[in-house]
């Protein structure tokens, strides 16, 4: 590889676009290859792909960034199109609209309150506790909430990524062993606990639960966009 076309691909923003794309794809083979299994989550195999490829290409996280802000950007539109199966399943929602929204505000601020004294018990800087207790919240207001309380932004977009990877391969195996088999309850614990990783995992499974993932995703991150600061400023006073 020549200088020139090695410093255009760390320069180009195309680069980032081709290796998520790229990623992606591969990882999705792996998926089906495998049926889905919860260890060959795409998001778990991409990520680790992109790990590899950016360590081997030496380019760093503001390089690949460049162009994979614009995958970043899509996050937005696919999120409002989430209501679309929404709307299929109204009758649904009507039913069990109250328990629906019982449980994502207790699972919000469960997951707020149990991230920072976990934290606090492991003796963890406060900076760390700060960026680890908007973790359950999907990728964009996580930032916000943990510019606004003190937090690294960039640190509690790694623990978004990392929970949301987690919840995506434990959400259906824990609820299969709990006999709990009711689609929507599949969609709003993990929508609460796994945000969009966990959603684009259970759309896989069912239209229902990906669904109903896709409410819990918003309405908790809307929830732990107002309990944080409160929570975190309780805990730690």
């Amino acid at each position: 590889m020549t200088p020139t076309l090695y410093e255009w691909l760390r320069q180009s923003p195309l680069t980032g676009i081709f290796l998520t794309l790229l990623a992606y794809r591969v990882a999705l083979s792996v998926s089906r290859r495998y049926h889905g299994h919860p260890l060959a989550n795409t998001v778990l195999v991409g990520a680790g792909l992109l790990i590899v490829s950016l360590l081997a290409l030496g380019l760093s996280f503001d390089e690949y960034f460049r162009g994979a802000s614009f995958i970043q950007f899509l996050l937005g539109p696919i999120t409002v199109a989430l209501a679309i199966p929404l709307y299929n399943n109204l009758a649904r929602l009507k039913r069990s609209a109250f328990a629906i929204l019982c449980s994502i505000v207790v699972g919000s601020v469960a997951g707020v309150g149990s991230a920072v004294l976990i934290a606090v018990a492991f003796d963890m800087p406060p900076q760390i506790v700060l960026s680890l207790a908007p973790r359950s919240a999907t990728t964009p207001i996580a930032i916000g909430v943990a510019e606004a309380i003190g937090g690294i932004p960039t640190l509690a977009a790694a623990f978004v990524i990392v929970t949301g990877i987690i919840g995506a391969v434990l959400a259906k195996p824990l609820l299969t062993l709990l006999r709990m088999n009711d689609d929507v309850v599949l969609g709003v614990a993990t929508g609460i606990a796994a945000h969009g990783i966990g959603t684009a995992r259970v759309f896989q499974i069912s239209e229902t639960a990906g669904a109903f993932a896709g409410l819990a995703m918003g309405l908790t991150g809307f929830v732990t966009a107002v309990v944080a600061p409160l929570l975190v400023h309780f805990l730690l006073s």
